[in-house]
């Protein structure tokens, strides 16, 4: 019987790249088309052609706010997030449970895809004026939540973003706390280190591409909610998602071009974040050889 013989080199790649066809396709429908539609339409002024104008008028007080906003509150629930985080992904790692580990990495994964309207729907349910928490801590141990605390704040939509920044966190820095070589701690013990300054002075320096990259990731992917930050506290809170829907939908004013220049404005910021990360997780790869 003769021998199979193996196609050519060529026809192996155009193979390979042939079957990704479909999800080129579906990326550069989904995301590069939309993506140069919001753009073009930034900088287009109904009957004046290519024009500033859009960019000129986001300056505007108000729009300036939510940019502050948005990013103050993304910053902060990043940073909590990459601090709770990284500790309970510490926990898991350093469990000798295989069972509670697994468990643990899948309720993370769990719950960093729970977010938007379910879930300002469940903090509602739990921490709200009438919430199950509330009247709990309440009727048994005489703490009223009420009104030192609204779920409905700034405080609340803090809460609400942490139940996906922390789970995030702790599955990104995982591969980081398990590429820390037991003989590394091992050799710092020796030399004299105690534990702090083992983590201070060898396991903090090789996690710090990893521990920015995650901030990084989870600043971006705070700044682009909105689901969740509307059902929970509507326009009470000035963020830029929240001001161009309504924008967009025209509540007070339709102004779909302001709403273009300030989706470019996010998507470039949100762009700086992803391109950090993958700087970051570069770095933070070599140590995981």
């Amino acid at each position: 019987m003769s021998e199979r013989r193996q196609a050519p080199a060529w026809w192996q790649k155009l193979s390979v790249w042939g079957a990704l066809l479909p999800f080129f396709a579906f990326g550069f429908i989904m995301e590069v088309i939309p993506i140069i539609t919001i753009v073009a339409a930034s900088l287009t002024d109904p009957g004046h052609g290519l024009s500033l104008v859009n960019y000129q008028r986001s300056m505007a007080p108000l729009i300036l706010q939510s940019f502050a906003n948005s990013l103050r509150l993304s910053a902060v629930t990043a940073l909590l997030g990459v601090v709770l985080g990284t500790l309970v992904s510490l926990a898991i790692v350093s469990s000798r449970n295989k069972l509670m580990r697994e468990a643990a990495t899948a309720l993370a994964d769990v719950a960093t895809n729970f977010g938007g309207a379910p879930l300002a729907f469940a903090f509602i349910i739990t921490l709200g004026s009438t919430g199950v928490l509330t009247l709990t801590l309440k009727e048994f141990f005489g703490i009223s939540l009420y009104p030192a605390f609204r779920v409905y704040s700034v405080s609340g939509l803090v809460l609400a973003y942490l139940y996906f920044q922390m789970p995030l966190m702790a599955l990104l820095i995982q591969p980081s706390l398990l590429g820390l070589k037991a003989e590394w701690r091992e050799a710092a013990l020796n030399l004299g280190a105690s534990t702090f300054g083992y983590w201070r002075h060898v396991a903090l320096p090789i996690l710090t591409p990893a521990l920015l990259g995650g901030f990084l990731l989870l600043f971006a992917n705070s700044f682009g909610a909105y689901a969740t930050a509307w059902t929970l506290t509507g326009p009470d809170i000035n963020l830029v998602t929240i001001q161009i829907a309504a924008l967009i939908r025209g509540e007070v004013q339709l102004e779909p071009g302001i709403a273009d220049a300030m989706a470019t404005a996010s998507l470039g910021i949100m762009a700086l974040c992803v391109a950090g990360y993958q700087w970051a997780s570069s770095r933070a790869a070599r140590w995981r050889l």
